[in-house]
């Protein structure tokens, strides 16, 4: 199959085969991975350094040939003094071999077609000088930038031998760090002295015009993939956390080399492929874009609804195209949170004039704090300030109310850590970390601990957490995780950074848990924190506004933004298949090619 074929009539599938974005690489957009395009870029280096790219010419002067003019070139510049004399390197095993070549093509070692092959070394950095270090800064996918390059000393330079300033074609090669060593650039400059590497960067200088051709095999994803040092084949030492790519590993490479003239061929099919790429991810990219703006408009002309009648007006033309529209996992996620907005706003469901009012509601909530005051069973906190026009986020229907979330519970704390020695993965009080909120639920399975009957266990009964308890992470990012406890356990506890909220009527519970989720409250309370991360005391979680519907009003709420939700999740899980299908038909392409 042509590769120009393999392109132009699969062009949904490279394009459409999208997924958040996991790391920063060759070929991704700035908040999804454009993985189909990302396939197709690896996909044309490794056809390329198959000689599957472009076809063979008989008449092209074989591989062998070019091995002995530079090994020739390299004989008379090691006479000359010019360059040092290299230990012989070792016949290519069968094993070595990992693809069978085409014909007048050789397998050769690294160093058998380059003339130099050396880490850089440690500089002393100027602020000014004459010559610059590269680092592995300045060797990025997206290309050289030498912007980021810091000065040697001047009264250093002389300490570099003259092998060591980088020549216009060099390679470089950084070989330092998990997710940063890999990434190869070719180096084009002209002045002569300018430029060193630091210790952290490979320089490669191949002989005789292949600097193009070794720089795309080194790039493909049959090298970058050993990049890793839990691959069969790795190139690195070291852990997941630092590898290290080794000079005496660079040198030995095993290098597939085509003849000359088929690696000029090679190197620009690459080139118009590669520029065939920027194109379909820059129109990819603005299609993403244009679609973004369009569920924002689309949204807000749910969220400006006046009332619930003209709410259900929008939702019907709405989701006449959910297909159109919800085709990403952002803009589901957006669709929830409008809805959740919609319903704390009181535009979900209709008003029901017969309703009781809050403010009855609240009248007994107070009514029968007091009473658990006098009775001992909780505590009378420090008052908090009244309710003020600047903290009221909307104007509310009738029959709603402002108030505080402390009026509305019997407690807002938060828990404590115990010493590690009280802690246990098996036995005990379940306790919660942050992690264990995931997806607005609590995900006990997820890396479980246990408070056991230790001395700590009696300090940690003012945050013991009861099932239908509200809880809320109040350390981010992010920030606002929200659950309701579940009956796994008849009592739970937690760490610092969660807060608890037990209304006083267990059936508000879901209300508040629907009114956090929605996250307005985050716009009107000053965080604190530092090292990019945010806080929230406990005294502002205490003064939290919520706008209060009536009991009967907040029910309808609950089950009408259960039943939106679960249509939300549903999409969502359609929509995880429809890529999980796509990722798949990439994975099919690539197959059939090599």
């Amino acid at each position: 199959m042509l590769v120009e074929n393999l392109i132009t009539e699969h062009l949904d599938i490279w394009t459409s085969a999208i997924k958040t974005k996991s790391a920063a690489g060759r070929g991704s957009s700035k908040k999804l991975e454009l993985v189909g395009i990302k396939k197709l870029r690896e996909l044309i280096l490794e056809l390329a350094v198959r000689g599957k790219l472009v076809p063979q010419d008989p008449y092209d002067e074989p591989a062998i040939e070019l091995l002995k003019r530079i090994e020739a070139e390299k004989a008379r510049l090691i006479n000359e003094g010019k360059i040092n004399k290299q230990k012989p390197a070792l016949p290519i095993t069968e094993e070595e071999a990992l693809f069978k070549l085409p014909a007048r093509w050789e397998w050769t070692r690294l160093q058998e077609i380059c003339e130099y092959i050396q880490r850089g070394k440690g500089p002393k950095y100027s602020e000014a000088g004459s010559v610059k270090v590269i680092s592995q800064k300045c060797i990025q996918w997206s290309g050289f930038d030498i912007s980021v390059a810091r000065y040697i000393l001047d009264e250093t330079v002389t300490q570099y031998k003259a092998e060591r300033f980088l020549q216009h074609n060099d390679l470089l090669w950084n070989s330092t760090g998990t997710g940063t060593a890999g990434r190869i650039c070719k180096l084009d400059m002209s002045e002569k002295d300018t430029l060193v590497a630091d210790s952290h960067v490979t320089v490669i200088r191949p002989m005789l015009g292949v600097s193009d051709f070794v720089c795309s095999y080194v790039s493909s994803g049959g090298i970058q993939k050993r990049i890793e040092p839990d691959n069969e084949n790795s190139l690195v030492s070291g852990t997941t956390k630092q590898v290290e790519l080794n000079t005496s590993v660079v040198t030995n490479l095993p290098v597939p080399f085509p003849p000359l003239k088929e690696q000029q061929r090679i190197v620009a099919k690459v080139d118009e492929l590669m520029a065939l790429c920027d194109k379909l991810e820059a129109q990819t990219e603005n299609s993403i874009q244009a679609h973004q703006l369009l569920v924002v408009t689309l949204l807000a002309t749910l969220s400006n609804a006046k009332d619930a009648d003209e709410l259900n007006d929008n939702w019907q033309r709405f989701s006449q195209h959910f297909d159109v529209l919800l085709t990403t996992q952002d803009s589901i996620d957006q669709l929830k949170q409008t809805i959740l907005q919609l319903a704390v706003m009181g535009k979900l469901v209709k008003q029901d004039p017969n309703d009781e009012p809050a403010s009855k509601l609240l009248e007994r909530i107070d009514a029968e704090k007091e009473q658990l005051f006098k009775a001992g069973k909780i505590k009378k906190q420090k008052l908090l300030s009244p309710i003020i026009e600047g903290d009221k986020p909307f104007e509310l229907p009738d029959g709603w109310a402002y108030t505080r979330l402390d009026d509305l519970c019997a407690t807002v704390c938060s828990g404590s850590t115990p010493p590690k020695s009280e802690l246990s993965e098996t036995i005990g009080v379940p306790f919660l970390k942050v992690y264990n909120i995931q997806n607005q639920e609590i995900e006990f399975e997820l890396r479980t601990l246990f408070v056991t009957k230790g001395s700590h266990l009696g300090k940690l009964k003012r945050s013991i957490l009861y099932p239908g308890d509200v809880v809320m992470n109040i350390v981010g990012p992010p920030l606002g995780k929200v659950a309701i406890m579940p009956s796994t356990y008849p009592e739970w506890n937690c760490n610092q950074n969660i807060v608890c909220f037990r209304p006083l009527e267990i059936q508000l519970n879901k209300y508040i848990y629907t009114y956090l989720k929605a996250q307005i409250f985050l716009d009107f309370i000053a965080l604190v924190g530092s090292a990019g991360q945010d806080f929230i005391s406990g005294t502002k979680c205490r003064a939290i506004v919520l706008p209060m519907p009536p009991l009967a009003e907040q029910l309808r709420i609950v089950d009408k933004v259960d039943e939106l939700i679960a249509l939300c999740d549903s999409l969502k899980d359609g929509l995880k298949k429809v890529q999980t299908t796509q990722l798949k038909l990439t994975g099919t392409l690539v197959d059939k090619a090599l």
